[in-house]
């Protein structure tokens, strides 16, 4: 069964790599767990999404246009994924461990923007974070620097 989800997921980043956002993959997986974050109480606030936008920004350096484009390549995806594993293993494979953490640390910002932090924000942050292997040490720690106030 193992071999089999392998395969179907290793097609599916066959078929990614040959599309034009392919050159973008790593922005677009992690755009796309940050508006995972956003999308986890069902209620995507507009700030949250600046803070979606900020993030990439930072992270990436782009220009205002090619992150909305990527925010909205990316919203597509969350439409159709299956697991969080689809971005996670994007960024395990091309980001170093201080990134992922700071990865981290733009979900709890996003998970913060709105000056709540919703149970489901919380779980989907944790979740990620052991998807990408982050310890319980960094993950605490990012998440007292996002606290507002």
């Amino acid at each position: 069964m193992l071999r089999s989800l392998r395969a179907i997921f290793q097609q599916q980043i066959a078929n990614f790599v040959e599309t034009p956002e392919a050159a973008h993959a790593l922005e677009i997986a992690s755009a796309a767990l940050l508006m995972e974050i956003s999308r986890a109480d069902h209620d995507v606030s507009p700030v949250e999404k600046e803070s979606i936008h900020a993030s990439i920004k930072q992270v990436f350096h782009l220009s205002d246009d090619e992150i909305e484009d990527i925010m909205s390549t990316a919203q597509d995806v969350v439409d159709e994924a299956v697991s969080l594993s689809d971005f996670t293993i994007v960024v395990n494979e091309q980001f170093s461990r201080e990134q992922k953490v700071e990865l981290i640390a733009k979900l709890w910002a996003v998970a913060y923007a709105d000056n709540e932090l919703d149970h489901y924000e919380e779980y989907y942050v944790r979740k990620i974070a052991d998807l990408l292997h982050i310890s319980h040490s960094d993950y605490i720690k990012t998440k007292l620097r996002a606290i507002p106030g």
